[in-house]
């Protein structure tokens, strides 16, 4: 399944089982569409995990545009005031980073390229 949409806060790294990290992050996938005459979009909140590697966690910058490969599952959980809830989780394999900004790029890769328009 593939699903594009854009982060709504930086990725977060956690350690689970000893040595195993994941990589979390909540993407916004959003659907235009006509109803009545009337343009309308609806925007869907969906958690994703990302089990391969932590390094891409520096590029999931919130706003970043992302093109996700996976499985998405349900999560039923009960609230506070006792509903009933459900999240949607995407079980990442694949990332493909469509929408790059400044902020997205790693400290190291800028002071890269500061050294190197100093340089010139």
């Amino acid at each position: 399944m593939e699903i594009t949409g854009r982060l709504v806060a930086d990725a977060a790294v956690r350690n689970v089982e000893g040595d195993r990290t994941v990589t979390n992050f909540r993407v916004a996938v959003n659907r235009r569409y006509v109803s009545g005459g009337e343009q309308r979009e609806d925007t869907t909140f969906i958690d994703c995990a990302y089990w391969r590697s932590d390094a891409v966690a520096p590029y999931l910058t919130k706003g970043l545009l992302v093109q996700l490969f996976g499985h998405i599952s349900a999560r039923p959980w009960v609230s506070r005031d006792g509903e009933p809830m459900a999240s949607l989780n995407f079980h990442t394999n694949e990332i493909t980073l469509l929408g790059a900004s400044r902020k997205a790029e790693p400290a190291t890769a800028k002071n890269r390229r500061n050294r190197k328009n100093q340089a010139a």
